[in-house]
């Protein structure tokens, strides 16, 4: 079976696009392989800037060829007195099958007559030539470039194409570039054509020999070049940066690492300054002391394998000092105007066309917060609702800074750095200082979900408050996020709200949250472009329920139904939320749960039935002289449990509540084996769906447990 080749050659292609690109190809071709039956080894990739390369071992040289059964016309239009009729016969001419070898087969609809048809396999040249440029043409790119043929486009310009099944090559062609066995080498290193024998282990060898490394050795390589590098400055370390190593592997081909310098001076500026000037703008690493200190030194990664002049070098160190003076014109020409003095600014920079100003963000979001601090006061919960009012007034002040305006990773960060150095109040104790400068250091924090939390309270009910308002103007607006497309980045910032309310425990409930938010835009301009409220607030639930279930499951790593348990009992109190799926994970391998599971689906049917025929349960559970035993001892459980349960709930004792509601299982049992619900006498049935309803609602005020997925018993 012969191994096959793809690689497709163009122009450097955006480091950051290059993963997405090559694992949307591998899985395109892998689809066409394995729908047209040839794929049976495993799909493996070599992806560098100038080229995106995949080898597939082992496929079918051919498709099997395939017996079809084709149905025809009815017996009945078949044959007429015994005979073929003219239909038959056309069928068979139309199948290429002698009317001898038709076939009578019996379907639902009735007889008819079939024919088997033996479906010629095609090769694999012959349709890999056919769907390959399909798929490529399919790749989904941020951006696209069209040249010569305006149907077929691209990230940049394909210069050569390389499509080969063993040694023979494929008779492809993609924008206007034929497949040949010619790939290309280093393009400064031994930038000439490379001729590849034959797909598989010897393309790899070939690139190799041309330098062309994979990305698992261009990695590899990178990271000895850079331990090799750093340990040439005593006592230092460079700072790992999975990003930043994952773009520089992007970025080359055969990467070697240069060790630069500059001037211990520039040690003066933030760290965060040098270490963003490095990273982001340069792509430098940045080395430090064993106490994490920064060091003046710096760490490139070269697309080429030296410097022996150390030209490279010194040009590096000329631009990144250029960069460090900048940085520093510009943090001493901000310290000109102080934070507060640059709030009314706020005035004149746009937040969203439609929702006003960042001024107009500052008091929203202020009043937004003290809401939320006045929640935390109601719960016992210690907080400074001056140091959040303090900060929600100043957080946004730094988007006005030359420093930002150059540099606009850093924003919150700036704002954060400056509370800290310059003096905002004489009254004010440096320790509340230090607090307020933390907490606007921190409000756009969590970025990620990988990404830490505020460190206090106050930073944490910013940013909360922050990214609420947000949220809550897109959504008026009617901007909610669709499929793939997000461009206000509202998933990432309600993903940070479930956080830190779960991680610092904020006693708040979503809804409230977001309709409090959403008040804050009453009376304005914005107001008049909204859409009505319950249609935000049943956009808003749906979106904060779908991120509440993503941090469960993927953050918190709890089951899918277990989430769905938890959820389908309340899904506003994140807080409880959390608290719910730990007790529910805690008993439900316990075979009490799996049964009680079983149960509530068949009560829950039980109950949809009955509604949709129009039949109510009694408005509360009677023992009846009619009642059966089973029955009785049902009601007897809940009149002795109900109360207990309750009191563990109202203290979110829900471990304690769950082993309660886990006795249930034996009455609930017996009920289900002896009593039927159904009755014709109206009073008995009314009675026993009022006690399945109360039976429920009982197990799903912690968790909906129809939603646990029972193992199936033999």
């Amino acid at each position: 079976m012969p191994d096959f080749l793809l690689e497709i050659g163009c122009e450097e292609i955006p480091a950051r696009m290059i993963d997405a690109a090559s694992q949307e190809l591998r899985e395109r071709v892998g689809a066409l392989l394995t729908r047209e039956r040839l794929l049976s080894g495993e799909i493996s990739s070599l992806d560098t800037p100038r080229r995106l390369a995949l080898m597939a071992s082992g496929i079918a040289a051919a498709q099997a060829d395939v017996i079809e059964q084709i149905t025809g016309p009815s017996v009945n239009v078949a044959y007429k007195e015994g005979q073929l009729t003219p239909a038959a016969h056309a069928f068979a001419k139309k199948t290429g099958v002698d009317v001898s070898h038709l076939e009578k087969v019996s379907t639902p609809k009735g007889e008819y007559i079939s024919a088997k048809v033996t479906k010629k396999g095609r090769t694999a040249a012959e349709i890999l030539a056919e769907g390959l440029p399909k798929e490529i043409s399919a790749i989904y790119w941020p951006k696209n470039m069209y040249w010569r043929k305006p149907s077929e486009r691209f990230v940049r310009p394909v210069r050569w194409l390389v499509a080969m099944l063993d040694g023979e090559t494929l008779p492809m062609e993609f924008d206007g570039i034929r497949a040949g066995n010619i790939s290309r080498g280093h393009r400064i290193l031994t930038d000439a054509p490379v001729a590849i024998p034959r797909s598989g282990s010897a393309y790899v060898d070939s690139l190799r020999a041309a330098k062309v490394l994979g990305r698992a050795e261009r990695e590899h390589q990178i990271r000895k070049a850079l331990d090799a590098a750093t340990r040439t400055i005593p006592g230092a370390r460079w700072r790992e940066d999975e990003p930043l190593l994952d773009t520089v592997v992007n970025l080359t081909e055969y990467p070697s690492v240069i060790l630069g310098g500059f001037e211990a001076q520039f040690l003066a500026l933030p760290e965060e300054v040098l270490v963003t000037v490095m990273r982001d703008h340069q792509k430098y690493f940045a080395l430090e002391d064993a106490n994490g200190k920064l060091l003046p030194h710096f760490l490139a990664v070269l697309n080429t394998d030296s410097d022996p002049h150390g030209f490279i070098r010194q040009g590096n160190e000329r631009v990144l000092r250029a960069r460090f003076n900048d940085a520093r014109f510009f943090w001493e020409t901000d310290q000109k105007k102080s934070l507060l003095e640059r709030f009314d600014l706020l005035r004149n920079v746009t937040f969203q066309k439609d929702l006003g100003s960042y001024y107009d963000k500052t008091q929203r979001v202020q009043r937004l917060c003290s809401w939320l601090s006045e929640i935390l006061k109601q719960n016992e919960v210690v907080v400074r609702p001056g140091v959040i009012h303090k900060a929600a007034c100043l957080a946004k002040t730094d988007l006005t800074t030359e420093l930002v305006k150059e540099f606009t990773e850093l924003q919150g960060i700036i704002g954060g750095l400056y509370a800290r150095v310059q003096q905002l109040d004489p009254n004010l104790p440096e320790a509340t200082r230090f607090a307020i400068a933390d907490a606007i250091y921190d409000h756009y924090k969590p970025e990620s979900t990988d990404d830490d939390i505020p460190r206090s309270l106050e930073g944490a009910i910013l940013s909360i408050g922050d990214k609420a308002d947000t949220i809550a103007g897109m959504f008026a607006l009617g901007l909610v996020p669709s499929g793939s497309k997000d461009p206000f980045a509202l998933r990432r910032q309600a993903n940070a709200i479930v956080k830190v309310i779960a991680e610092k425990k904020v006693p708040i409930r979503l809804s409230e949250l977001m309709r409090d938010a959403r008040s804050g835009y009453q009376k304005s301009e914005a107001e008049k472009k909204f859409v009505d409220d319950r249609k935000y607030e049943d956009s808003v639930k749906t979106f904060f329920r779908e991120r509440l279930e993503f941090y469960l499951r993927e953050v918190c790593g709890y089951a899918y139904d277990v989430v769905k348990a938890v959820l389908g009992a309340d899904a506003d109190d994140v807080v409880d939320a959390l608290a719910r799926a730990q007790a529910v994970k805690q008993v439900l391998h316990m075979p009490e749960f799996q049964a009680i599971g079983a149960a509530c689906k068949r009560m829950r049917n039980i109950l949809r039935q009955a509604d949709e025929k129009g039949i109510a349960p009694a408005e509360r559970v009677e023992t009846q002289k009619d009642s059966s035993d089973e029955e009785k001892n049902l009601i007897r459980y809940l009149e002795q449990s109900g109360d207990k349960v309750e009191q563990h709930r109202k203290k979110k004792e829900y471990l304690e509540a769950l082993q309660l509601l886990s006795a249930a299982r034996e009455p609930v049992d017996r009920f289900f084996d002896k009593v039927m619900v159904m009755v014709e006498d109206h009073q008995v049935r009314a009675n026993r769906l009022a006690l399945l309803r109360t039976l429920l609602h009982e197990f799903s005020t912690i968790a909906d447990f129809s939603e646990i997925v029972t193992e199936a018993k033999a």
